[in-house]
């Protein structure tokens, strides 16, 4: 989740300039959020190498399984983003002055495929773990 939310941070808050994490305030206060966004993001990011290197250090690194947590975090965090951030509570869109469906269109179906490609790959690394041939 934090390496999506590092994306989107990078992308389309600083590089692209789309939006602010939160939008309903002055540009200071958006500044301000999309530092303490970046800075649970990195935190989170720090987090999951240590937790990341402790398994491999101890050998318990299932990498199959890691795989699948990858793609199933970075949908789960889009598709929060896309349906809690952008329409539930308002606190951004992806972009200002245009029509946000084929945004928001693109967002959440990126943020279902993550998904369905973690979920394939969890089940892929589930049967492995428990000797069934995989299709």
């Amino acid at each position: 989740m934090a390496l999506m939310a590092a994306v989107d941070e990078i992308v389309f808050h600083q590089i692209l300039g789309w939006h602010h994490f939160y939008d309903r305030s002055t540009t200071d206060v958006g500044l301000l959020s999309d530092g303490l966004l970046h800075t649970a993001e990195l935190l989170a990011l720090v987090a999951g190498f240590f937790l990341y290197a402790d398994l491999r250090r101890r050998r318990a690194l299932a990498a199959a399984h890691a795989r699948a947590g990858l793609f199933l975090g970075l949908g789960a965090f889009q598709l929060f983003d896309g349906v809690v951030d952008h329409k539930l509570l308002r606190v951004h869109q992806i972009r200002y002055g245009v029509d946000v469906t084929p945004y928001d269109w693109a967002w959440n179906l990126g943020a279902l495929a993550l998904l369905l490609i973690g979920g394939v790959l969890a089940l892929r690394a589930a049967r492995r773990s428990r000797g069934e041939p995989t299709a």
